[in-house]
């Protein structure tokens, strides 16, 4: 079977939003429903209480989300729920007041769609809350509940809130705050797809899966795709899987899982032992630090782990809700923020901006690293012109977005790789060691689409370049990276 994957996704650039702290408007006529008792914006963020960032105010930021370049929106959960980042779903088929309600979603899905935006939801089909309809029932008319086999009850009486008492029920890692469904109910299965099916008949672009290694039940993937796909071919399907996903990336069920395995490469060989040990994602760890032979054996050998059609629609990340900002893990070593985003940019996959990244927001672990983005007057504005630039280039040349992949360089810090489709062809080094580089690539004959293209325009960053006939020098000062293109 050949894999098909959305095409619209090889071309995104994706940018992530947490709706409790992105932005925040409180329209005249939601007034009532929106002006309630908040978490200060700029203060700390904490478990339970709510910045009140809201769907108004994402329409607002979209013609800046336009101006910085992305193409994709991914949304945190934003259904019905009693928690700040509104992963203990209460209603599927709702969202959530505190985001300005149905209207204020479909006035921003179709603001979205018309400047151009693709937007993805977050499905969080694993398990559900203590206040799910469904659950609630059987809390309040216990064995009498006609729902019990919605989820996996193992006794009564149920104890949702009370942790000296056995729950009795299974919930994720054991968390009762968050009961299983029982995805082997044929009922369950079914609300479950008709949910995925739901929202896209509205007009979403897609799903991104909460842990759905999670789920056990025989097929139930693979049903949800074809269903998915069912309504829109080119929607796109990315799962939350945080280690090796090669069960799950066989064209069958996920086009892409969220790319972490890259993220913790790069944080390794980028930020290596300058790393915060206080703050290291449970996502990155063990942490050992990379030279760029290791580095370049660990992107090789995740190249080679999944089909070339699932690499290019994989989400690739250096950091998100659940982990540390990578600037933080960094020590607010900018440089190494900037190196990590250059190598983000120019890896084949979709690349993926947490809110803020690309101004300069740090954090540490969760809740820290989900702060009130802040205003104009406190972000760092080198840091957007970077990421401006990234992206354009990004944009601008086709290769970046589907060529192959070819290592030509990896040397204690100095790692030099080459992005190449027929017409285009692009060189990126990265020198992350503290001395300049001088570098000679003299075996470019075995990749022979360079020496027809050549490519020597520095488009990006410092340093110099000289071909002679099919050797490649580069001069790269230390703690940089660059660019060359035909």
């Amino acid at each position: 079977m050949a894999i098909k994957t959305p095409d619209w996704v090889k071309h995104a650039v994706f940018y992530q939003i947490y709706p409790d702290a992105f932005a925040r408007k409180v329209p005249p006529h939601q007034k009532w429903l929106l002006d309630v008792p908040l978490e200060d914006w700029d203060a700390p963020p904490t478990y339970q209480g709510y910045k009140g960032g809201n769907l108004w105010g994402v329409i607002d930021k979209l013609d800046y989300l336009q101006d910085l370049g992305v193409t994709a929106l991914y949304f945190t959960p934003i259904f019905r729920s009693a928690s700040n980042h509104r992963y203990h779903t209460h209603d599927y088929y709702g969202i959530d007041p505190l985001l300005g309600d149905r209207e204020a979603f479909d006035l921003l899905l179709k603001a979205a769609h018309e400047k151009g935006f693709k937007v993805v939801l977050d499905g969080v089909f694993n398990h559900a809350s203590r206040g799910f309809f469904f659950f609630n029932d059987i809390l309040e008319n216990g064995p009498n509940s006609p729902w019990l086999d919605w989820f996996k009850i193992q006794g009564w009486p149920l104890s949702a809130y009370d942790g000296s008492l056995p729950a009795n029920y299974v919930s994720w890692i054991d968390y009762r705050a968050l009961p299983q469904f029982n995805h082997d109910n044929p009922a369950v299965r079914e609300y479950i797809m008709q949910v995925g099916e739901y929202w896209l008949h509205q007009g979403i672009d897609g799903w991104r899966l909460d842990v759905p290694d999670c789920v056990k039940a025989d097929g139930f993937w693979e049903e949800f795709r074809e269903r998915v796909k069912g309504v829109n071919p080119e929607a796109y399907i990315v799962g939350e899987i945080a280690f090796d996903a090669t069960q799950w990336l066989d064209g069958k069920q996920f086009d892409g899982v969220m790319n972490y395995p890259f993220g913790r490469l790069t944080a390794a060989f980028i930020i290596g032992d300058r790393v915060d040990k206080d703050i290291i994602p449970h996502f990155y760890e063990p942490y050992e630090p990379l030279d760029a032979p290791g580095y370049a054996k660990g992107i090789e050998e995740l190249l080679a782990r999944h089909p070339w059609e699932i690499q290019l629609t994989q989400l690739n990340l250096l950091d998100s809700h659940d982990t540390s900002r990578f600037l933080s893990i960094a020590k607010g070593d900018r440089t190494s923020a900037k190196l990590g985003a250059l190598l983000l940019f120019t890896f084949p996959g979709t690349p993926n901006i947490f809110y803020g990244d690309e101004i300069g927001i740090e954090g540490g672990h969760e809740p820290d690293c989900r702060k009130g983005f802040p205003a104009e007057e406190k972000w760092d504005s080198e840091a957007l012109a970077y990421y401006k630039q990234l992206i354009r280039i990004r944009k601008k040349y086709r290769a970046l977005c589907t060529g192959d992949y070819q290592t030509l360089y990896a040397q204690e810090k100095v790692y030099v790789f080459a992005r190449i489709s027929e017409e285009e062809a692009l060189i990126i080094a990265v020198n992350n060691g503290q001395e300049k580089a001088e570098i000679n690539l003299s075996e470019l004959e075995k990749v022979p689409s360079l020496l027809t293209i050549k490519p020597n325009n520095m488009i990006h960053g410092e340093g110099s370049s000289n071909w002679d006939n099919a050797q490649l020098q580069l001069i790269i000062p230390p703690r940089c990276g660059l660019i060359l293109a035909s």
